[in-house]
């Protein structure tokens, strides 16, 4: 927990400025930030079951392309560096 207390003579702004400087460098500001688009992660069941989907939709596109009802890709894919 920060306390700033203000200055005696000191207008609001200043005070504020002081204020918003010393959760910066404490990285209470950084954190929170973080925190904020965190998204709960889904329970062990359901991973599993969107990774058999997965599993399962990845071999049906491999044997229809293998089979020659699917046209292969002829681009190839982009890396990223």
């Amino acid at each position: 927990m920060q306390e700033v207390k203000r200055k005696k003579g000191e207008t609001f702004e200043s005070f504020v400025r002081r204020f918003n400087k010393r959760l910066m460098q404490s990285g209470v500001i950084l954190e929170f930030k973080k925190k904020r688009y965190l998204e709960k992660s889904a329970n062990k069941n359901l991973q599993r079951k969107n990774a058999i989907l997965r599993k399962q939709y990845k071999e049906k596109m491999e044997f229809l392309r293998k089979s020659g009802k699917l046209p292969e890709d002829k681009t190839k894919k982009r890396r990223r560096y």
